[in-house]
C-alpha cells in the first residue's frame, strides 16, 4: 500500500479561493480518487488543492464577501393594508431585497409587490408602509367573507323580486330553501363581524368599525325579514 500524499490545508485555516478572490475557512477535508479536496466554509461545493492558496501567501486582490441574514415580517399571499391607502386591500405577490453599501453606511431594503384585492392595481411598498390584516393561508376565506356584505343588497333585492312576482302562497320547498339561505348569510355575516372587531380592536381605524356597523345593520335587516315571513306564513 502507498503512502497516501498529505493534505496541503487542514481544518481551520483561512485560504483564498482564487478563481473568485474570496476568502475563507477549511471546514472539511476530504480524499476522492487519490487526491484531497476541501470543504469551505461549509459550502456544499468541494475545492482541489489548485484553486486554494493559503491568505498569508495570496498576492492577488481579495473581493470582500458578506452573508447577510434578512427576516421577512411578509410573504407571497398575504392579505395586507398599505399606509395611505384606507381600508383598501392588497394581496402580496412577490418581494426583493435591496442591497445598499456606500463608505460610511449600508442597508438592506425589502420591497414588496402588491396587488389590490378589489381592481387588481399594481403597488409596491415597503415593509414599514405595510400592516398584515390575513395570511396567506386564511386570506381568500377573509376575501369572501368580506365580499358578501357586498352582494348582500343584490341578494336581497333578487329575493323581494321573486316573492313580490309569485303566489303569496309558496311551497314548503321555496320556504326551506329561502331558510338555508338567510342562514348562511347570517352565519356569513356574523364572520365577518367577528373578524372586523378583532381588526378594530387591534388597530382602532375607523373604517374597520364602519364595517362592523354595517354587518349589525345587514343581520338586523334580515331578522326584521325574518320576522315578516313567519308572520306572512302564520296568517296563511
Amino acid at each position: 500500500m502507498t503512502n497516501r500524499k498529505k493534505p496541503k490545508f487542514k481544518i481551520g485555516d483561512t485560504v483564498v479561493i482564487t478563481i473568485y478572490g474570496t476568502v475563507g475557512k477549511i471546514t472539511d477535508v476530504k480524499y476522492l480518487d487519490q487526491m484531497h479536496v476541501y470543504e469551505v466554509n461549509k459550502s456544499e461545493g468541494l475545492y482541489l488543492e489548485s484553486s486554494l492558496q493559503m491568505l498569508s501567501e495570496y498576492e492577488g486582490e481579495i473581493m470582500d464577501s458578506e452573508k447577510i441574514d434578512i427576516e421577512y415580517r411578509f410573504f407571497i399571499g398575504d392579505l395586507v393594508k398599505v399606509k395611505g391607502y384606507g381600508s383598501n386591500l392588497f394581496k402580496i405577490m412577490g418581494f426583493r431585497t435591496e442591497i445598499w453599501r456606500y463608505k460610511s453606511d449600508a442597508w438592506e431594503d425589502v420591497i414588496y409587490e402588491l396587488s389590490r384585492v378589489s381592481d387588481g392595481e399594481w403597488l409596491e411598498a415597503g415593509e414599514d408602509e405595510l400592516t398584515l390584516v390575513a395570511d396567506a393561508d386564511s386570506a381568500d376565506s377573509f376575501i369572501q367573507k368580506l365580499g358578501l356584505l357586498y352582494i348582500m343588497d343584490k341578494k336581497q333585492k333578487s329575493i323581494d323580486l321573486k316573492k313580490s312576482s309569485s303566489s303569496f302562497h309558496q311551497t314548503e320547498k321555496e320556504l326551506l330553501e329561502r331558510t338555508k339561505e338567510k342562514k348562511e348569510l347570517i352565519d356569513g355575516l356574523l364572520d365577518i363581524y367577528n373578524d372586523y372587531r378583532i381588526l378594530y380592536s387591534l388597530f382602532k381605524d375607523a373604517e374597520y368599525e364602519q364595517v362592523m356597523k354595517l354587518t349589525l345593520r345587514k343581520l338586523k335587516l334580515l331578522s326584521n325579514r325574518s320576522d315578516k315571513d313567519n308572520g306572512t306564513k302564520n296568517l296563511e
